[in-house]
């Protein structure tokens, strides 16, 4: 049984959408859908908003078709389905460099191989069983990074049963590549929420975006320079009925996060935010300090 819960809540912006309308302000678009498995929300002020938010749903699909876990043809299906994929599109190759970034920068705490661990979780729960430790030994020897290799001709695993998950990760991304199609049609005014969030400028009410984190009694204010907010809650999704067994599983042990209960960074980057925080989800506090000289990090 595998559940999400929503962590990120837009508190400026989207509620005061009614009111400018009333002022004739029809720039100001608003659309809601879902992608990669999370409600996504885009807040756009723009004198082509219609067109735009076109394209950024175009994009979105797009780049869905890469990343998703659940599409038998995406590209990374298609890699976790054969071990090797030729003629990889450059997104996925950028987004394979952003995670090495992060994995280093984590000490291999984030580390999207873990995806057959996660499988185990998600196989052993749904028939209601629990992980037992040989199993976890068994599947850690596929587990690391070190054995991803990847060029713009193939990437590939070195490994026999290898497979990724870019869940952690791949909602930022996406944010970062709408808000970039935005910035090129000089768009000044928005919020891409795909799970994750990023923003330009300020809110339609002449504030700061701001934006309320569950479990939390913190209010984020976004810099009109541009800003990201990513939040990881090991909790935020779980494997059993009892909500006990949460899914960001540490590839080093094969156990589940227990250390924070959600932990949110804030970045200009939303793919750096997003992976940053699911790998900080496994540390602890002096090893997440150490890491973060450019960046904001929320823990509870």
């Amino acid at each position: 049984m595998i559940k999400r819960r929503r962590i990120l809540t837009i508190i400026a912006g989207g509620a005061s959408l009614p009111i400018l309308g009333a002022r004739a302000k029809t720039n100001i678009k608003q659309w809601r859908g879902t992608a990669l498995g999370a409600e996504l929300n885009i807040i756009l002020e723009h004198e082509n908003s219609s067109i735009l938010i076109e394209q950024a749903i175009g994009e979105i699909k797009r780049l869905e078709n890469i990343f998703s876990l659940y599409r038998q043809d995406s590209e990374l299906s298609l890699l976790n389905r054969e071990g090797k994929l030729s003629n990889p599109s450059f997104e996925f190759l950028e987004l394979l460099s952003i995670c090495a970034q992060i994995n280093f920068r984590t000490k291999g705490a984030f580390d999207p191989s873990v995806q057959p661990l996660w499988a185990l979780y998600a196989r052993q729960y749904a028939n209601s069983r629990g992980v037992k430790e040989t199993q976890i030994r068994k599947i850690k020897n596929i587990i690391g990074w070190k054995y991803v290799n990847y060029s713009s001709a193939e990437i590939k695993f070195a490994k026999r049963g290898m497979a990724l998950t870019l869940n952690g990760i791949a909602q930022g991304y996406i944010a970062d590549k709408v808000r970039e199609l935005f910035i090129f049609a000089g768009v000044e005014n928005s919020l891409i929420n795909t799970g994750e969030i990023a923003s330009i400028g300020i809110a339609p009410n002449g504030q700061n975006w701001q934006i309320k984190i569950k479990n939390s009694d913190k209010q984020i204010n976004l810099s009109p320079n541009g800003a990201a907010i990513a939040t990881s809650a090991s909790l935020g999704t779980y494997f059993d009925k009892e909500a006990k067994i949460g899914h960001i599983i540490d590839p080093r042990n094969g156990k589940p996060a227990n250390i924070w209960q959600q932990v949110s960074v804030i970045s200009k980057s939303a793919a750096l935010a997003d992976g940053l925080s699911t790998g900080f989800s496994l540390l602890n506090r002096a090893q997440i300090m150490e890491n973060s000289s450019d960046i904001e990090v929320l823990l509870v």
